[in-house]
């Protein structure tokens, strides 16, 4: 992989997809946003919006482009959204109303003046009790897939607002 001089880059490399929260595609110039031209609804989530979803759903996240899916996760390099990234946050959050931050990491190849770029996505949790949806499908991830949420876990996301009784004070009860 070389020797990288950015420490964000090397400590991202190291992860792990599914222990981690975190999901890398090469995106080396283009990304769906929103599903593109796909018809199969499973091949529309593997877009921008459906990443986003999937790890808000999992209490918070990043996507990384620029980097490969396989560890150690090597740095290609991307051009998606270069120029952009204001308008790709403020139109994540206009489909999600959710705010994602998105940075810009670069690490000098060697010899060369010739940067590669690394897109971050830094996703936020979902707010509690609140299932976050892609073209109305909850969305988790289960090891390397993208997919639609069981209702196991959509019940234990609903439930996260109910209020435990057994924790309440009885006022006035006696035996």
């Amino acid at each position: 992989m070389g020797k990288m001089n950015n420490q964000v880059l090397y400590n991202l490399s190291l992860l792990k997809e599914s222990e981690d929260h975190v999901e890398f595609k090469e995106a080396k110039r283009d990304f769906d946003f929103n599903g593109g031209s796909h018809k199969d609804p499973k091949d529309r989530r593997h877009c921008i919006l459906g990443y986003v979803v999937a790890l808000a759903n999992e209490k918070g996240g990043r996507l990384v482009f620029g980097m490969k899916d396989k560890r150690p996760h090597e740095v290609v390099g991307s051009t998606f959204a270069e120029g952009e990234i204001g308008a790709l946050e403020d139109a994540i959050y206009k489909h999600l109303q959710i705010r994602v931050r998105i940075e810009e990491q670069y690490e000098p190849e060697e010899g060369a003046e010739a940067r590669k770029r690394v897109v971050i996505f830094n996703i936020p949790s979902r707010p509690v009790g609140k299932l976050m949806k892609f073209e109305g499908v909850p969305l988790m991830r289960t090891g390397e897939s993208l997919r639609e949420m069981s209702d196991e876990e959509m019940y234990k996301i609903l439930s996260e607002q109910e209020p435990d009784f057994s924790a309440t004070e009885c006022n006035g009860l006696t035996i």
